[in-house]
């Protein structure tokens, strides 16, 4: 592509060079590349110009006038708020691709996965975006919903390989940032509204209205919407002239809890599903609503229903074992997940090893020790990506909640897992929460490699 389509409608410039992608990440420039040069919060893009030019970049856009440079450069006003017509101009396929975007504090990336795989069982190819990575693609991300350029580039890509359905988890952070903006989405699914993100958004009502950003998108063809949140007529409202689908728990006409998952009865049919907790049943219903809008058959859908296996570090039960490694790490999904093997598991013993993230939402720290010291029989806190916060203080803040309980403090996550898992007896199990599906620990300004489902089946 050539730089004047690119800067059509924006702005002019005599520059004309031929690339191939833009990247707002100077760490993924390849040869002929441009990079967009913003800033970072801690610092600005053009601080990392020369790794950029040393990669291969041709280009450079900035907001900012007048600095040295030795390839070609272009100033662009409020360059960010021009990104999304960057973006569909330099991939023009990406708005053909008919998206479900997902959100909601907990459940999103269960939906995402559960919508996927019954796409999948129907022969329906589809590509998934979001905490888990990004499928048939070659672009990557290291967060829920990728910054613009990335998403535009995966969405083009997938219309070029006949791709015309994605499904997108779409964070209430990717919404403040407008990194979806004039994406085509079909679908706008609502799961459920908790507390997070408050060291972001600073208040509830702030994050809600991040959230309601999703249901307002014009290209919305239908609002799906979990009925038993308190907060879901706030996005039926937001979803104006826009088809309403709810759904329920009571949708389940019989539900019976046992070691395995459930025993279900939904219309008609009778199905039993390997998924524990009743928040996977909620998934299920979003998931099921979802395809029967794409217009799959009710009946079905709900026959392959019983297929569906929960994604890597969501209520993940480690081969044969009792130790349940889950994403938890908000008050409401702790909560969640301890009473989900209270209820699978009545008469056992529960173990959690927990920690809380690092330059995060402290006010949740105090709220998730009162939770988990009224509900496990023994506690061990330890690290979870501390950062650049010191560990022990982020320990000391969910003590600050905890009341009468067994609570051991072991800062290595490592040591930590195993003294919980190492002589387990028949009657006890464990969970280990906070992060799932992740493959690292971030202290100070490192990320050590550290995948606590690996670490797991290393010790069983």
């Amino acid at each position: 592509m050539q730089v004047s389509k690119l800067l059509k409608g924006i702005t002019t410039s005599n520059i004309e060079i031929n690339f191939n992608d833009l990247c707002l990440n100077s760490n993924q420039i390849k040869n002929k590349d441009i990079f967009v040069a913003l800033s970072g919060g801690k610092c600005h893009g053009i601080d990392y110009i020369e790794q950029a030019i040393n990669l291969g970049c041709v280009l450079v856009l900035s907001d900012i006038k007048d600095f040295k440079c030795t390839i070609p450069n272009i100033y662009i006003k409020d360059l960010a708020q021009h990104l999304p017509k960057l973006a569909a101009n330099c991939y023009p396929n990406a708005k053909k691709v008919q998206t479900i975007g997902i959100t909601g504090t907990n459940g999103k990336t269960s939906v995402a996965f559960f919508i996927k795989q019954l796409l999948d069982m129907l022969n329906v190819k589809s590509g998934l975006i979001g905490t888990l990575g990004i499928t048939n693609s070659n672009c990557t991300s290291n967060t829920t919903t990728p910054d613009i350029l990335t998403l535009y580039k995966t969405l083009n890509q997938y219309y070029i390989d006949n791709i015309k359905i994605a499904i997108l988890e779409v964070s209430s952070h990717s919404l403040e940032q407008n990194r979806i903006a004039k994406i085509n989405f079909k679908q706008a699914i609502f799961t459920n509204l908790t507390q997070d993100h408050f060291d972001y958004h600073h208040t509830f009502e702030n994050y809600k209205q991040a959230k309601l950003k999703l249901f307002k998108n014009d290209s919305i063809d239908c609002a799906i919407v979990n009925k038993d949140d308190a907060e879901h007529y706030c996005f039926l409202n937001s979803a104006k002239n826009k088809k309403h689908i709810t759904y329920s728990i009571d949708e389940f006409t019989n539900i019976k809890i046992n070691k395995h998952g459930f025993l279900c009865q939904l219309d008609n049919y009778v199905f039993e599903t390997s998924l524990l907790g009743k928040f996977n049943l909620y998934n299920m219903l979003a998931a099921l609503k979802s395809l029967e809008q794409l217009g799959f058959s009710r009946t079905k859908i709900i026959m392959f229903l019983h297929k569906l296996s929960a994604p890597k570090g969501r209520m993940h039960r480690i081969k044969n074992s009792l130790i349940f490694v889950d994403y938890a790490h908000t008050p409401d999904a702790i909560l969640n997940a301890i009473n989900t093997l209270k209820q699978h598991y009545p008469n056992f013993k529960i173990s959690v090893v927990l920690g809380c993230g690092g330059n995060r939402d402290k006010d949740k720290r105090a709220k998730i020790g009162k939770i988990i010291s009224e509900l496990a029989d023994l506690i061990i806190l330890t690290n979870d990506n501390p950062r650049n916060e010191d560990p022990i203080k982020i320990i000391k803040d969910i003590q600050s909640g905890i009341l009468n309980a067994n609570v051991k403090v072991i800062t290595d996550r490592g040591l930590a897992i195993k003294a919980a898992v190492s002589n387990l007896k028949p009657d006890e199990c464990v969970l280990v929460a906070g992060k799932g599906h992740e493959r690292y620990q971030i202290i100070k300004n490192k990320k050590i490699a550290f995948d606590d489902v690996e670490f797991i089946n290393s010790l069983v």
